[in-house]
């Protein structure tokens, strides 16, 4: 059962290179090449689009953020961007799918709690302790409350990796198990394999803008508790 588990998920595995350079993360890089394309070419419905919808991130983000930290709403849009853009080019065929990778989310995640902490602490160290116990809450709980919020913060950088990282391998999973059984069914249960098919990678395209939402927006709450 393990030996199946094991080639199930290699699937997912780096596989392309040339000169034992892989390849496959080279994918995350391509994000970026949509994005320049706003500012050194006409103005078109795809790039008024992408504009449209920073501007409704950037003022969304900007009601949840502290007035001090306005600023951070356009990091945390160009996040968004970024992984929005690596999910969906994880859907094409033959693409290397970096966001279901632990390696990608947490490179993401990690440095952006650290910097958050690390503001927090240095610029607002009373403020920082006063969050590690609620208001009300009876002197005799209050070793406990440390502990869970300590422990809680702790783990925020990993929930937010790993809530990403399973969602979309979860649905490349199901994608991948339902197309292996077409070459053996027959021709009319292929043409419900299909159609199923198709409505997973609709699915899968929503996930992958409800996915990256969730990531800034997390991101940004995390951002608003430092006051």
């Amino acid at each position: 059962m393990l030996k199946i588990m094991m080639n199930l998920f290699s699937i997912f595995d780096p596989s392309s290179t040339i000169l034992n350079l892989s390849l496959n993360w080279a994918t995350s890089l391509f994000g970026f090449m949509f994005l320049p394309y706003i500012f050194w070419a006409s103005p078109s419905r795809w790039s008024l689009l992408w504009t449209k919808v920073t501007l409704t991130l950037h003022q969304e983000f900007n009601a949840l953020l502290q007035p001090t930290h306005k600023g951070s709403s356009l990091l945390l849009a160009s996040l968004f961007s970024i992984i929005v853009f690596n999910n969906f080019l994880g859907l094409l065929p033959f693409i290397f799918t970096s966001s279901s990778h632990l390696v990608m989310t947490l490179s993401l995640s990690l440095p952006l709690w650290i910097t958050i902490m690390m503001f927090g602490w240095i610029k607002h160290t009373q403020h920082m302790f006063a969050h590690l116990v609620p208001q009300g809450t009876p002197p005799l709980l209050m070793p406990f409350m440390v502990l869970i919020e300590t422990i809680s913060n702790i783990i925020r950088p990993g929930t937010l990796a790993v809530r990403l990282a399973a969602n979309m391998i979860a649905g490349h999973l199901l994608l991948t198990l339902l197309g292996s059984t077409g070459p053996t069914l027959s021709s009319t249960i292929l043409f419900f394999l299909i159609f199923s098919q198709i409505l997973l990678l609709i699915l899968e395209s929503a996930v992958a803008i409800i996915q990256s939402y969730v990531f800034a927006v997390l991101s940004t709450l995390y951002t608003s508790e430092i006051n």
